[in-house]
């Protein structure tokens, strides 16, 4: 299984050129679309969404994962082993939080560089065949040189901020694992918790945690990023109570 996460967009020919590139190296692998629309050149946001992704997987799926503002300088480009999975893509922070996360880290560094590449598109020309080869079965370790640590860490611990403003209008954050009783602001609103949409009014704003596992703002059958002005990078204020 390869799964995919990237900041490419829907109505642009890139992730359909990826999918060719995977299919032609690894036909017998399905590809699976987790989120093409993560925050634009946001590889921070991106890496806290990634890592709350990642437990959803089974074991050995090969994620290519591409927000990637500084393609074709010399940052490199990498392979995580983390949690039984497989990460592929930029040194920029973007696999970070999840190899921190994990307790079973390994890291190496993709030194292959392929006959054409695009300084623009290494997901397609650079990311694409190691992910195959990996998904293959086939460690593509004369490609690789290992790693004792990336070049770019943030911060593992949580995010009180907005990293993702879905097609609804929720606002998902980097906070994880909140009690109930917490108070939670944000653009200077108080949100009250709700364990469901159904158990507020509709256009009533209120928190909860999502289907990953993070803090989520939204409003019942409303747009909570529009109704609060709500985008990705806005503080999220949590104060857990005792």
């Amino acid at each position: 299984m390869i799964v995919l996460f990237t900041d490419f967009g829907s109505r642009d020919p890139y992730v359909g050129q990826v999918k060719a590139r995977l299919t032609e190296l690894a036909p017998a692998q399905p590809v699976i679309d987790l989120l093409h629309e993560a925050p634009d050149f946001n590889p921070h946001a991106g890496a806290h969404l990634l890592a709350a992704f990642a437990g959803g997987f089974p074991p050995g799926a090969v994620f290519l994962a591409v927000v990637d503002p500084g393609v074709g300088t010399p940052r490199d480009a990498v392979v995580v082993l983390a949690g039984g999975r497989w990460f592929v893509g930029p040194d920029n922070g973007l696999l970070s939080v999840l190899a921190a996360r994990a307790k079973d880290t390994q890291i190496w560094r993709v030194v292959w560089r392929p006959e054409t590449l695009s300084a623009t598109f290494h997901g397609r020309d650079l990311f694409a065949p190691i992910a195959a080869a990996i998904a293959r079965g086939e460690f593509p370790a004369d490609k690789l040189s290992p790693l004792d640590k990336l070049a770019v860490e943030f911060d593992p611990g949580d995010l009180a901020r907005v990293i993702y403003v879905d097609h609804y209008g929720n606002a998902w954050t980097g906070v994880r694992s909140v009690p109930a009783n917490a108070r939670v602001s944000a653009a200077g609103v108080a949100f009250k918790h709700s364990d469901s949409f159904g158990f507020v009014g509709r256009g009533e704003g209120f928190w909860f945690m999502n289907s990953v596992g993070l803090l989520e703002l939204a409003v019942n059958r409303g747009n909570a990023a529009e109704k609060h002005g709500l985008k990705v990078g806005d503080p999220v204020d949590v104060q857990r109570l005792n």
